[in-house]
């Protein structure tokens, strides 16, 4: 298989792997017990919790521990300010969207971001404002240090999803002015189940999650040690390779989109925005996406469409739909992710066989 899905998720590295291990047998023992065994296992999270800071520009005691991005964000948006008036985007995260009270939200320029213009008039009317810092599908990188400025000049609480931003581009938590950041594992070779939200505790006003004392009492339940040693790992390793990481990817990227510019009817999205080096969303004239996956799929080739199944109807990517994109242009959309795993004979491999299923 060839594997071109990596914005839904990463192999687990092998180093990743290897220190998560013992975790699971040999340092079982629970975090919040006294005893040495424990102790080894709550020095561990602490280390980890260390290492996600570094990679962000946080401090360690802002790193609190979830099951994932989408628990992540629920914390920061539902714990922060509760029924807060809000303002976000119409291509954020489902786990966003659906997690503010009849959100305002900003206008999408058709190059895929976010019109600095259309907060500004609204700024001093909310409380709390989410802005994703890297998009899932078209990769679009946001200026998020400058859409906070503008909505701290109200006072307003500012939170960036940056779960497609870590381990890809350089993310500081302390210049961006943000106050709330929400990370996951399982996009930079960790593993799944774990995510964290950096936040400083003052902002965290109505856990989710109650009945202990874990993560200084911000969000109860007992840790998934070997999962949070294996993100630690994880972004130990994103830190120390961030740069080489991104020019494996912007190698690949120029090479498949070389490619894809000679195929007729073949439209990139967002081609001259800043994007993630590892992230490519096309749209093919006279197609359906899902088809075009699931013919990839029969090929060895896993891809993800930008469009979503609702029932038994297609529906266009809500992301490409906030960009003004067509509908049957959206329809037609196809991510492809690339990683470190990925190699120029497989793009050429994936551009043979989607002009062979065209």
């Amino acid at each position: 298989m060839i594997y071109l899905d990596h914005n839904a998720t990463t192999p687990v590295d092998e180093r990743v792997l290897q220190v998560m291990l013992p975790f699971f047998s040999r340092f079982y023992a629970n975090p919040s017990s006294l005893y040495k065994l424990a102790r080894l296992s709550r020095s561990a999270i602490d280390t980890a919790r260390e290492q996600v800071a570094q990679l962000v520009n946080a401090r360690p005691e802002q790193v609190i521990f979830t099951s994932g991005g989408t628990e992540a964000n629920n914390l920061a948006l539902k714990a922060c300010l509760p029924k807060a008036k809000a303002i976000t985007s119409a291509f954020e995260h489902p786990s966003v969207l659906q997690s503010l009270h009849n959100p305002e939200l900003a206008v999408i320029t058709k190059q895929g971001y976010i019109d600095p213009q259309s907060i500004i008039q609204f700024a001093q009317q909310f409380d709390l404002a989410s802005f994703m810092l890297v998009n899932n599908e078209t990769g679009v990188i946001q200026d998020i240090p400058s859409l906070s400025a503008i909505m701290k000049q109200q006072g307003t609480i500012v939170h960036t999803d940056a779960v497609q931003a870590a381990g890809k581009i350089p993310v500081d938590f302390q210049a961006m002015g943000v106050d709330l950041m929400s990370l996951s594992s399982h996009k930079m070779y960790g593993p799944k189940g774990c995510g964290a939200l950096i936040a400083s505790p003052e902002h965290i006003n109505n856990p989710l999650l109650t009945g202990g004392g874990q993560e200084a009492g911000l969000r109860a339940g007992t840790e998934n040690v070997p999962a949070i040693v294996g993100f630690g790992k994880a972004a130990e390793l994103a830190h120390a390779e961030l740069e080489q990481r991104h020019q494996h990817c912007l190698k690949l990227r120029t090479r498949l989109e070389n490619q894809l510019h000679k195929i007729p009817g073949v439209t990139v999205f967002a081609l001259d925005s800043e994007r993630v080096a590892n992230t490519v969303q096309f749209g093919v004239q006279n197609c359906v996406g899902e088809m075009l996956l699931m013919q990839l799929d029969k090929r060895g080739i896993a891809v993800s469409s930008g469009s979503a199944c609702a029932t038994s109807n297609w529906s266009a990517s809500h992301v490409l739909n906030s960009m003004g994109i067509e509908e049957d242009l959206a329809r037609s959309a196809i991510r492809v992710s690339l990683g470190q795993g990925n190699t120029e004979q497989e793009i050429d491999c994936f551009v043979q066989e989607l002009m062979q299923i065209l």
